[in-house]
């Protein structure tokens, strides 16, 4: 019997969350997985990562990455200037 694993932080700060597609469209209301795809595709989506290579079929989001991505897109009104 092996005991768990623990995974290595970096300067002790929590490990990264990874979110497939799907779960980014959970997080994001009114995105479907199209529409994040052609996100992609144009390179105006969140940042994202193919582990298993260009044309592998997994494609993971760090979560850090589509909060800043949406953050990113904030636009205020006169009234907030």
């Amino acid at each position: 019997m092996s005991a768990p694993v623990t995974p290595l932080r970096a300067g002790g700060s929590a490990a990264p969350v990874y979110l497939s597609p799907e779960q980014v469209c959970e997080l994001v209301p009114g995105m479907t997985v199209a529409n994040l795809k052609d996100l992609r595709a144009s390179g105006k989506g969140p940042a994202y990562f193919k582990p298993t290579g260009d044309r592998g079929r997994v494609t993971l989001y760090a979560q850090h990455d589509v909060v800043r991505w949406i953050e990113s897109s904030r636009v205020t009104t006169r009234e907030q200037r």
